[in-house]
């Protein structure tokens, strides 16, 4: 593609992306999806060899899942989907496990932290999530692993007004055979091109001017994708310029940090239930971070460690190797130091390394929930917003995303067939 013109572009070939794809090709429209990595999906990302089974990089869980439309999607496609909780849910203190009381106490702190966040946000106090709840009692350290999971920040950062806006059906269910396989699968064969990150929109003229890697590219209409944190940092740039009115809300809703480190063992190393569930915190040391590992998925031999916020970030800066490390030193602290000579292979995701990402999943900042609306309005009516961070009460998931590319496309469609 040296230069090119069509009706629509995509711009980011993720679950947003793959949804508005769908509908522009079920309308019958030219269309291009183009995408800046050398495969589609985005943060919806299977790995079938690290482990032997399928993993996911990314989005794993069905959230919502008897309202997601992926439940039925997989149900379709034959995709095996876990409907069960997990075989057994432990929590590790450090130097040994949890006792049942312990683990009782533990969850009904962590629910009144929670609680107490959501009330403040349905109360319409956008403030942060650390001055909604009191100070921390014992098992505060779990409360804080989780909340960084679920907004992938700290709680300094998260807004209790946009946390209390998501809706939780409490039915979360994995895709054992990969949501990022699942994303792919149903999107179908799509116009995608592949390697082609867009530097520059110019929208000064009667039609819209990408410039990409490959040549530029001119339309009517685009759908942007990418994620909050590459229009907030100037990866995707405007001319002229991005609004103030929009630049404020992408500058409100950055991407956190959470990722995954996937571990395979020469044999099971565990003695646990096929996906046993283990918490692991540190009582000794409540400030270091915590972390949540899946044992034995799919039956291997294997643990995928979950790291979340900015404890588990600060390990992450001094390299891959430091938070294999870690993982190893939890996973050893539970299950004795001798599996550290058992590794077989390992991986670090690294969301937020790569440019054209640049983390996890969106949070907005306390005291701007209220921006998170700006996004879904056009801009020029031209160029319309789509992603994670759009996806209204389910922002932050592959579903959200999902019905943001649909309603992003929809309102093309629309502007297009006003302007005939």
């Amino acid at each position: 593609m040296v230069t090119a013109d069509t009706d629509v572009v995509v711009i980011g070939a993720g679950a947003a992306g793959l949804a508005a794809g769908t509908r522009l090709r079920q309308a019958g429209l030219p269309f291009r999806i183009i995408e800046a990595a050398s495969i589609p999906g985005g943060r919806a990302a299977t790995d079938t060899t690290t482990l032997g089974v399928p993993f996911d990089l990314g989005c794993h869980w069905l959230h919502d899942a008897r309202e997601n439309p992926f439940t039925a999607l997989a149900d379709r496609l034959a995709f095996k989907v876990g409907r069960n909780t997990p075989s057994a849910r432990r929590l590790h203190l450090g130097t040994r496990f949890a006792t049942p009381e312990e683990k009782a106490q533990a969850d009904a702190e962590m629910d009144q932290v929670f609680e107490a966040i959501i009330a403040t946000g349905r109360a319409g106090r956008d403030i942060a999530a650390s001055e909604a709840v009191g100070p921390p009692g014992r098992f505060g350290p779990l409360a804080r692993h989780w909340l960084a999971l679920m907004s992938a920040a700290g709680p300094d950062a998260v807004s209790c007004v946009d946390y209390a806006y998501y809706h939780d059906t409490d039915d979360n269910w994995p895709v054992l055979d990969g949501y990022g396989a699942l994303v792919l699968a149903a999107a179908g064969v799509l116009p995608v091109t592949l390697d082609c990150p867009v530097s520059r929109i110019d929208r000064s003229g009667t039609r819209l001017k990408l410039e990409t890697a490959q040549g530029v590219l001119t339309c009517r209409k685009v759908i942007v994708t990418v994620s909050t944190a590459v229009i907030a940092s100037g990866r995707l740039a405007f001319a002229p310029a991005l609004p103030v009115h929009f630049a404020e809300a992408f500058a409100a809703l950055p991407l956190g940090f959470a990722e995954k480190v996937a571990l395979l063992f020469d044999e099971d190393v565990f003695g646990m239930p096929e996906r046993t569930a283990l918490d692991a915190i540190d009582l000794v040391h409540p400030a270091r971070a915590g972390a949540s590992a899946l044992l034995k998925p799919g039956g291997a031999p294997a643990a995928l460690v979950h790291v979340a916020g900015p404890e588990a970030h600060a390990i992450a800066a001094e390299g891959e190797g430091a938070l294999v490390g870690f993982a190893l030193d939890v996973l050893g602290a539970a299950f004795g130091a001798g599996l550290k000579t058992r590794v077989k292979r390992s991986l670090v995701t690294r969301w937020a390394e790569m440019p054209y990402i640049g983390g996890a999943y969106s949070c907005a900042l306390p005291g701007h929930a209220a921006l998170r609306a700006r996004l879904h309005e056009p801009l020029d009516e031209r160029i319309f917003f789509a992603g994670e961070a759009l996806g209204r009460e389910a922002f932050s998931t592959c579903h959200g995303a999902h019905f943001s590319g649909l309603a992003a496309a929809d309102a093309a469609l629309a502007a297009l067939k006003s302007a005939r």
